[in-house]
């Protein structure tokens, strides 16, 4: 097929370029997708910095990108829910499907699993893209293409608040208010927590956050004292949380998690620090608290779908930029520096709004 798939392509470390690539042939289980909406996730940025994140490590050139949607462009004949026209959001991640996690309905933890833009498997930052059909969730007409790209980022949050066990009346500490640590809050929402506190070194993260719905923000100094901070955040609530989330992964952020939470409670890690970090854990256990890991989420995506379908979360006030495909350095360069108030920033591989019902 001599079709325009210009794709963007990590070469190394600041070394993005965009190339055109052969469209690709898909399996009998697969769907062939025709790109709209790719979000630039922090992960994304780090590969371009870094060039790994632990020990997934950039040794060839890799398509980037994962948060995703488009449209059905060739079906599989094996697949049956799924046709041509379909809008799809892209669920990045599959799993072998036989081995005991995923018979456990732990997906997520497969040995196995092919994830987009994490070596060596390619992303989807590109015109044209195959994907697993059953890894491919189909859009109802009134979701954006662009809300479709967002359910990954959603159902992160949505995981890290199933992993708390979050409930009605839940008094929640989230650490960052960056995309992530917003989509827990707009999730801790969704399932019924009570007070939410959420912190952030940025002053313009946290008033989103404060339009999103959360109860108290606190913007942390970096030259803040720890015992200050815990204070802050007890006096603010007028109790210790019952949960913290933190969504920064800094050694800094771990230590306050713990510190904070309430003894008996739960503290859950969502973002990835340094590998090896030195935190108060006798404190945590001799307080009985819980400590969570959380890597990326499974089977989730269908209650992201359903939260956003219903208006019960708004994902749009995340998206605070767009960029079309051949602008995507720029768009890389917005989100790595944060310029003009970045939070979620969208590429478009097809001209906005070509794919949604009513523009964005």
């Amino acid at each position: 097929m001599s079709v325009d798939n210009l794709t963007a392509v990590l070469y190394g470390v600041e070394d993005l370029r965009l190339e055109q690539r052969p469209i690709p042939t898909i399996k009998d289980d697969q769907v062939l997708i025709r790109m709209d909406s790719i979000g630039i996730c922090g992960s994304d940025v780090h590969y371009l910095v870094h060039g790994r994140i632990g020990d997934f490590i950039l040794q060839k050139p890799m398509i980037i990108g994962h948060e995703s949607s488009g449209v059905v462009h060739k079906v599989g004949k094996s697949v049956k829910h799924l046709k041509v026209g379909d809008r799809v959001a892209i669920e990045p991640g599959v799993p072998c499907r036989y081995c005991e996690n995923c018979k456990q309905g732990k997906y997520n933890l497969c040995p196995d699993m092919i994830f987009c833009a994490t070596p060596p498997v390619d992303g989807n930052l590109s015109r044209y893209y195959a994907h697993a059909a059953d890894f491919c969730f189909k859009l109802p007409d009134h979701v954006t293409m662009e809300e479709g790209s967002l359910l990954e980022p959603l159902s992160v949050g949505i995981h890290a608040c199933r992993r708390a066990n979050i409930g009605l009346g839940t008094k929640v500490l989230i650490l960052g208010a960056g995309p992530i640590g917003l989509s827990v809050l707009i999730s801790a929402l969704s399932m019924g927590a009570g007070e939410i506190i959420i912190t952030d070194i940025l002053d313009d993260r946290l008033k989103l956050a404060k339009e999103l719905g959360a109860t108290h923000t606190l913007v942390v100094s970096k030259d803040a004292k720890e015992s200050d901070l815990v204070k802050q955040v007890h006096d603010t609530l007028g109790t210790a949380p019952d949960v913290s989330i933190d969504c920064t992964g800094f050694e800094a952020t771990n230590r306050l998690a713990l510190l904070a939470t309430k003894s008996g409670g739960c503290v859950v890690i969502v973002g990835c620090g340094p590998p090896d970090v030195k935190i108060p854990l006798i404190s945590g256990l001799t307080r009985e608290i819980d400590i969570r890991g959380v890597f990326r989420y499974c089977n989730d995506y269908p209650a992201a779908l359903a939260l956003v379908a219903s208006g019960k979360i708004n994902v749009k006030k995340l998206i605070t930029h767009h960029f079309d495909i051949t602008q995507t350095s720029e768009a890389f360069d917005t989100a790595r520096y944060g310029r003009g108030g970045a939070i979620k920033v969208i590429i478009h591989a097809a001209p906005r709004n070509e794919n949604n019902l009513k523009p964005f």
